[in-house]
């Protein structure tokens, strides 16, 4: 990156996505490796309850709707929606989670 150039890190806590990151604080929020200015305050959101929590809402919102409106269906009709099912018919689904719960993968 260019010198003067900023990264966020909004996974910081999560453990990040920047190597040169490590997570700052409130009171002390930046600092500058190789000529770029860092951030990575965590849990960012919760610096804006209110907005963080409209944010949510406004963007979960379309995904509920297509539930409320059209019940399983809204799985067939709405291939990213389907792709966050862990669980199906008392079944592991979801390939990420099989792999953390191994020795509840049925059959």
């Amino acid at each position: 990156m260019h010198p003067g150039s900023v990264i966020v890190d909004v996974a910081v806590d999560q453990g990040g996505c920047v190597e040169t990151l490590h997570p700052t604080s409130h009171t002390n929020p930046v600092y500058i490796e190789e000529g770029v200015v860092h951030y990575g305050v965590p849990n960012m959101p919760g610096a804006v309850p209110w907005t963080a929590t409209q944010a949510l809402n406004n963007s979960t919102l379309p995904f509920v709707q297509q539930l409320a409106n059209y019940g399983l269906k809204a799985l067939e009709i709405n291939p990213s929606l389907a792709k966050g099912v862990n669980v199906q018919n008392h079944r592991l689904v979801h390939p990420a989670v099989q792999e953390v719960f191994p020795d509840l993968v049925n059959g």
